[in-house]
């Protein structure tokens, strides 16, 4: 495919806010997680909460749009500039020529979870009969109001796959001709549904996460926003590139993924395809490495028997907990601090390597030239996905 240009891109996770937040952290090998004080019930885990969202409303021209979600919407779009960037798109191309594409698995349900714990005779209180924040397209109608955009706006929601997705969703818009740039991304916040609800699966840990470890017993849970402005990819410009895309379904189980990683392999496959490179071009992969049992030993195989030894693979949900909704666009951008800081993340928090993983895991922070960069998000359902991005001039 014609490569695109990323000229903004931005996240707020536990790491912090912003672009220089993350890159301290990975730069440090800092995790964000800390023990569970958010559920309204005691649930011995970690998360990765944002600081502070709690303490900032939205603004009250916004207000119609209420909730946490939309809250650390509101916080992330105000990093690194990207705001500005997203209207000087709307003025160089015309409102309805730009994207509102957005990723979410919850939305703003906590709110809706709120609305039922506390209703008055029955029905959702005053304070919170609102029912845009009540549908899962809360996320992106609060953004495109935000810019003011009339462009296409859409709400991708296939698990912690979503908010790579959206990538997909983009290149096929610019590509036909539908619109000219892309606002991409995505929001989930932590709540009970999220946290109890991964709980009654077998799935969370007590301690904090410890992905490809062969010990490891479960995920850490987290929350994150983060954003990019995609467009094509302008002469002279120095922007990173969105290069290729993958994705998949293999519907082999609601919550395993194929035993063999069909799937997950087809979408990688595709990603190659589309992007006109090999495997052994690709020098970083941010492996969607949940923790859980069967994600990491299927990824873990996958990696070890596609890839030469010189290709480094990390997760990164060590640092932040697993995002769900939100985990492809955060590991994108995480994936594009990688390309431009020339840092590998670690793998944190495994201490024993699981012996299906292969020399390309970089179980430390190494230095490393990284020109093209995959990040791998793999939802529930069997919803896989590859991104590919490559720095300007690498590919042709």
């Amino acid at each position: 495919m014609p490569p695109l240009a990323i000229t903004a891109f931005t996240a707020t996770s536990a790491l912090g806010r912003g672009l220089d937040a993350h890159a301290n952290a990975i730069a440090s090998s800092t995790g964000g997680l800390s023990p569970n004080d958010f559920s309204t019930a005691p649930l011995p885990c970690w998360i990765g909460r944002v600081a502070g969202v709690e303490d900032e409303p939205l603004p009250r021209e916004h207000a119609q749009w209420e909730c946490r979600n939309n809250r650390l919407a509101w916080l992330a779009l105000r990093q690194d500039g990207f705001s500005d960037a997203v209207h000087a798109a709307r003025a160089r191309y015309g409102a309805s020529r730009v994207a509102v594409l957005l990723g979410t698995s919850t939305a703003s349900i906590g709110a809706t979870e709120e609305g039922y714990r506390r209703l008055e005779h029955g029905a959702m209180p005053a304070d919170l009969h609102r029912p845009a924040i009540h549908t899962p397209h809360s996320l992106a109608g609060f953004v495109a109001h935000v810019f003011d955009l009339e462009g296409p706006c859409l709400t991708v929601a296939t698990a912690c796959s979503s908010s790579a997705k959206v990538f997909a969703n983009a290149e096929r818009m610019i590509r036909l001709g539908l619109v000219d740039a892309a606002v991409v991304g995505g929001v989930d916040t932590l709540c009970d549904s999220v946290l109890f609800g991964f709980n009654s699966l077998e799935l969370v840990s007590a301690a904090p996460c410890r992905p490809f470890d062969a010990e490891r017993n479960g995920i850490s849970l987290g929350e994150a926003g983060g954003f990019a402005l995609i467009e094509r990819a302008a002469e002279n410009a120095d922007a990173p590139l969105f290069i290729g895309y993958g994705e998949a379904s293999d519907a082999h189980h609601m919550s395993t993924p194929h035993p063999e990683g069909l799937g997950a392999e087809l979408a990688l496959r595709d990603a190659l395809a589309r992007a006109g490179i090999e495997a052994g071009d690709v020098d970083y992969i941010n492996l969607h490495g949940t923790a859980s049992q069967k994600n990491d030993e299927v990824e873990a195989a996958l990696v070890a028997r596609s890839f030469p030894a010189t290709t480094r693979a990390s997760s990164t949900k060590g640092f932040s907990g697993h995002t769900l909704g939100a985990a492809g666009i955060l590991e994108a951008v995480l994936t594009l601090l990688a390309m431009r800081d020339g840092v590998i993340p670690a793998n944190l928090g495994a201490t024993t390597p699981d012996p299906l993983c292969g020399p390309q895991m970089a179980w430390h922070a190494e230095r490393a030239d990284v020109r093209i960069a995959l990040s791998n998000s793999f939802g529930f359902g069997g919803n896989n996905a590859c991104l590919a991005f490559a720095r300007r001039g690498v590919v042709a």
